[in-house]
């Protein structure tokens, strides 16, 4: 049985592997957050690299939120990003968003991971809390400075 699975699991890296390049399926999860994260991905708005690299360029990305931990961001970030933890986002975004006295659900807010799995279900908590403008840069980290473009070290 445990075949079985790991037979199925392989099969479904390498086919989202096709519809959604950056899911990361090296480490071994488990079925049920393959799905998950597959699921939440049809439920949140999503930019590739290309998408992600022509809106920062143009200025256009809005609040750029780094959801890794703080010693991640530390190690390499996206020039203008602030760190918020995906296990802190619910909680630490308002200040970024005008609470209490204007608070913006429609302030345009991009999210970004080293792969594109904790930005998704990061913006899909944002979106269970009213905002509309948010938007998951399905992207790897890696291949963003791979190809010369800017990241900023503490």
């Amino acid at each position: 049985m445990r075949e079985m699975t790991t037979a199925f699991l392989s099969a479904l890296c390498i086919l989202s592997g096709l519809s959604y390049p950056v899911v990361s399926c090296a480490q071994d999860y488990p079925a049920s957050v393959v799905e998950l994260v597959a699921r939440t991905r049809a439920q949140v708005t999503t930019m590739g690299m290309t998408e992600f690299k022509s809106a920062f360029d143009r200025g256009a990305l809005g609040l750029i939120v780094d959801v890794r931990e703080p010693s991640e961001f530390a190690q390499g970030h996206i020039p203008g990003a602030i760190n918020i933890p995906r296990g802190q986002i619910e909680i630490r975004i308002w200040s970024h968003v005008g609470y209490p006295d204007r608070t913006d659900l429609g302030r345009r807010i991009t999210l970004y991971c080293r792969s594109g799995t904790r930005s998704v279900l990061s913006a899909k908590s944002l979106q269970d809390l009213g905002f509309h403008n948010v938007v998951a840069a399905d992207i790897l980290l890696d291949e963003w400075a791979k190809a010369g473009n800017p990241l900023v070290k503490e």
